[in-house]
């Protein structure tokens, strides 16, 4: 767990291996249409996508957790290469303990950005926890880092670079297109 010292953004982005993150009001801006059959749809932002199918070949694992479940994200997170998905997640603070055993990443080696309540417990548990600039205030609140753009408008996009700016792999991600 981290220590009660106080650890500086740089500091917990040097040491991420993991990215976590929820999807609606994250990946996307929170809408839910239904389309009376049953079929759900969800807008995601390309450049989210973009710079998470490439977080693999750069050696940083990729997982979903949310509360919903839904044939969209599971077609979404197979065209993007996620690691893993774990879809509705209760108590998502388990879901870290999970990932951190399955993985042998420590919890303090993830970031998670998530926008709303159910999101707190694993902020409160991972190295880096972050939020779009619309999350709820309790989850800006708790964020380590919180985006300059909204959920669905590339937020996950801004934490990505941050973190790789940091650990000076961006370059190399951006040179490798």
């Amino acid at each position: 767990m981290i220590s009660s010292r106080t650890i500086s953004l740089s500091e917990r982005c040097k040491s991420i291996k993991l990215i976590a993150m929820d999807v609606d009001g994250v990946l996307t801006q929170g809408g839910i249409i239904h389309d009376g059959t049953g079929s759900e749809w969800k807008v995601f932002h390309v450049r989210d996508g973009s710079v998470l199918k490439k977080l693999k070949q750069i050696g940083i694992k990729t997982a979903i957790i949310t509360g919903r479940s839904s044939i969209v994200v599971e077609f979404r997170a197979r065209e993007l290469d996620i690691d893993m998905v774990f879809q509705g997640v209760g108590k998502k603070e388990n879901t870290l303990d999970k990932i951190a055993s399955s993985t042998g990443i420590n919890p303090d080696e993830i970031a998670y950005i998530g926008d709303d309540l159910p999101d707190l417990s694993i902020m409160k548990s991972c190295g880096l926890a972050a939020a779009p600039n619309d999350a709820c205030f309790e989850v800006r609140n708790q964020a380590h880092f919180v985006c300059k753009n909204s959920g669905g408008k590339s937020a996950l996009r801004e934490l990505v670079e941050l973190i790789l700016k940091v650990q000076r792999k961006w370059e190399s991600l951006c040179s490798s297109h």
